[in-house]
């Protein structure tokens, strides 16, 4: 591990941070989540570029497959004890996301497979109806030995 990603765990683990914004379910509504995750994360000190990437993954995805004219979506940041969780909250309860893997020729459905990629866990959560949430975590300290690098939701 690196020594700024050391030092970012150590001041990950100093005190809770928690940010939540909506954000109207457009792709403008998409990018500003990007845009906005990625400051809140510099304003923390954390490591930000893989964490960004997940948020423009999870806020498209709610902006185009868990839309409903008139809702909006809401990006969660939470980070803790070396962990940082990201949520994406739509009103598409009914429609779960699928992970594909798409053709060469495919231009879309990759999304999900860059999460996975990116993320250390990832999945999908029941909210009061009709939301769900997806939600993707990152871990800024060493890992335990023999920890798997993904896994089943923790706690929410």
């Amino acid at each position: 591990m690196n020594q700024e990603n050391t030092g970012a765990a150590a001041q990950l683990d100093a005190r809770a941070r928690d940010f939540s914004v909506l954000f109207s379910s457009t792709p403008r509504g998409a990018r500003l989540a990007r845009l906005l995750a990625a400051e809140q994360l510099r304003s923390w000190g954390l490591p930000w570029e893989a964490a960004a990437q997940i948020v423009a993954e999870l806020a498209a995805n709610a902006a185009t497959h868990g839309r409903l004219p008139g809702r909006s979506f809401r990006l969660a940041l939470h980070a803790a004890h070396g962990t940082l969780r990201i949520e994406v909250t739509d009103t598409r309860g009914d429609r779960r996301p699928v992970r594909r893997e798409p053709g060469a020729e495919d231009e879309t459905d990759r999304g999900l497979l860059l999460v996975a990629a990116l993320a250390d866990r990832w999945g999908v959560a029941e909210d009061r109806f009709p939301r769900k949430i997806v939600w993707a975590e990152l871990g800024f300290g060493s890992p335990e030995p023999g920890a798997p690098c993904s896994g089943g939701a923790r706690g929410h």
